[in-house]
Order: C-alpha cells, then sequence, then structure tokens
C-alpha cells in the first residue's frame, strides 16, 4: 500500500451486505444503524473504537429475523 493513503484509523466494519433490516433497523451485514453508516467519516479513531467493540452483539437482534427467499 502506499504510504501516502495508510491511515491511522481503523478500517469499516462494511462487508458489501447492504440490507437493513425493516425490524431492528440494523444493517444485516455490519449490524450498524443508518445514522452510525452515515456518520462513520465523521467518527473519531476513539468512537470508530467503541462502536466497533458493541457491533458483534447486535447480531442476535437479527438472529433468526432474516427474510426467507421465496
Amino acid at each position: 500500500m502506499d504510504e501516502v493513503w495508510k491511515r491511522n484509523e481503523p478500517d469499516s466494519p462494511c462487508v458489501k451486505v447492504c440490507v437493513m433490516h425493516p425490524e431492528a433497523k440494523i444493517c444485516m451485514g455490519c449490524f450498524r444503524t443508518i445514522g452510525e453508516i452515515g456518520n462513520w467519516s465523521k467518527m473519531d479513531r476513539a468512537e470508530r473504537l467503541a462502536l466497533m467493540e458493541i457491533l458483534p452483539h447486535r447480531a442476535s437482534q437479527i438472529k433468526g429475523k432474516r427474510r426467507k427467499r421465496r
């Protein structure tokens, strides 16, 4: 990677599965809310790391609630 573009910040949790759960109102890929996704670029390192810590715990909010394919 080019040294000019290196940054000391956490990578985005986005996994390119951008589908908002209609009830839980969180992304089914990264578990962020629409507000958190929109504010990611404005967050500082500490805010991003704090959010990254809680995202795995949100998976249970949508577990078993995914839509079945027709």
